[in-house]
């Protein structure tokens, strides 16, 4: 497949996939049709770069559908020298989209995950849950999937009012949430259901019934 094929199946995916779905921020859109997705999935699957579906990845892990990443993108509001915590890095998309946009990204990825396979962010490998302390605080908690709950850990490397966007899984359902850190508590909003990748590492607490 030739570097045209794949230009053209980056236009479609702007026009057919975002545009569509609510990612109207132009700065996002700009940064998704520059970066070529195709350079960021294992060679065998390059022909699946650009489809509406996760693209799967290794040791169980998947990329998120294009959709779900620029939801994210618009909803994390970044700006020029933003400080980004970057949680489930994969193989480094989400990280040159949220650089091309002008933050300074720390991305995590667990010991065994995927490989990135882009040098503009600074790579962290570890439990995804536990962040990069040694980093704080960051100006927006970037977890690129869905997880049950967002652990006390990573709010703690959050400076006061950092933004935060994420995948929830609520009975099943992944939404796509976002909000804010306000001295030291976390209050998230669910915006709507989307499709999204399950992050390993962040089951909630079983909790008794009565």
């Amino acid at each position: 497949m030739t570097e045209q094929n794949f230009s053209s199946m980056r236009a479609a995916m702007v026009e057919s996939q975002l545009r569509t779905s609510d990612v109207d921020d132009q700065r996002v859109i700009a940064a998704m049709a520059k970066v070529p997705r195709e350079d960021f999935v294992p060679a065998e699957r390059r022909a699946m770069a650009y489809i509406d579906r996760a693209v799967p990845l290794s040791n169980g892990r998947a990329l998120n559908p294009p959709l779900a990443t620029g939801r994210l993108l618009k909803e994390g509001r970044v700006e020029e020298g933003d400080r980004v915590l970057l949680i489930g890095a994969a193989t480094g998309y989400s990280a040159a989209l949220l650089t091309a946009l002008g933050a300074k990204v720390t991305a995590v990825e667990a010991e065994d995950g995927p490989q990135l396979l882009d040098g503009a962010a600074e790579v962290v490998r570890g439990a995804l849950a536990a962040g990069a302390p040694e980093g704080a605080p960051y100006d927006l908690l970037f977890i690129d999937g869905a997880v049950e709950e967002v652990p006390a850990a990573l709010v703690q490397q959050l400076a006061d009012g950092a933004r935060v966007v994420t995948g929830l899984v609520e009975r099943g359902v992944t939404r796509l949430c976002s909000g804010r850190v306000i001295s030291g508590v976390l209050g998230l909003a669910s915006l709507a259901d989307l499709e999204m990748v399950v992050l390993p590492g962040f089951s909630a607490p079983e909790r008794f019934v009565f």
